[in-house]
């Protein structure tokens, strides 16, 4: 009967050569996780779109003496090291962490990872007028958009005498008022398929029946 041949015996060194390199392929994969850059924020909070008063935070990798906590101001500025005054009120998380990202690459720096977090966020309002069950002013999510129907219904919905095909929305952008005519009837039967996202500011009218 035939016997399998014998197996070679590992050496002290072989073992030693073998464990040192599981050793430095583990250092250098955690060194590589340590080292990745950070995201610019989570999904939903790269679209929120920065406004007046929000708190935000901007880090650049590796460059910790650009760290910096600001506070956007009324006309949507904020100061940031090396590149000054930037413009980031009206743009997404997103959108605002590439165009600092782009400036500092422009004059400064060498590919720039930059991390830009909303700390604190400013207090949304919009405004719902008529014949709704409770007018007044109402705080919007912190990241989430408000539909038209949604907000009537943070009024308490409709009176008596309310005519839900005649709503206005008073809006003002960029220094200039403007008025958006609505029909939330045929938004809640299905008729118009596209919601209409309230914006901060928007005041709410909704009109009377004439019966």
């Amino acid at each position: 009967m035939k016997h399998p041949p014998p197996v070679a015996k590992q050496s002290p060194i072989f073992r030693f050569f073998v464990s040192l390199c599981l050793f430095l392929v583990g250092f250098a994969l955690t060194a590589s996780a340590q080292s990745a850059p950070a995201t610019t924020d989570a999904p939903a909070a790269s679209n929120y779109v920065l406004v007046a008063n929000d708190l935000i935070k901007l880090t650049v990798f590796q460059e910790s003496d650009l760290e910096t906590s600001v506070r956007i101001s009324k006309d949507g500025m904020v100061n940031f090291p090396l590149i000054g005054p930037v413009k980031v009120g009206g743009r997404t998380v997103q959108d605002a962490a590439k165009l600092i990202r782009d400036l500092l690459a422009k004059d400064y720096l060498v590919s720039p990872q930059v991390n830009l977090t909303v700390m604190e966020y400013s207090k949304r309002r919009f405004t719902v007028l008529g014949q709704v069950q409770r007018p007044g002013a109402y705080d919007m999510p912190d990241r989430d958009t408000v539909t038209l129907l949604q907000a009537l219904g943070m009024a308490g919905g409709y009176t008596r005498i309310a005519d839900p095909g005649k709503i206005t929305v008073r809006r003002t952008r960029s220094g200039s008022e403007g008025v958006i005519r609505l029909n939330a009837r045929r938004m809640a039967s299905g008729e118009v398929t596209s919601d209409f996202e309230v914006l901060p500011g928007d005041v709410i009218t909704v009109g009377e029946s004439i019966f």
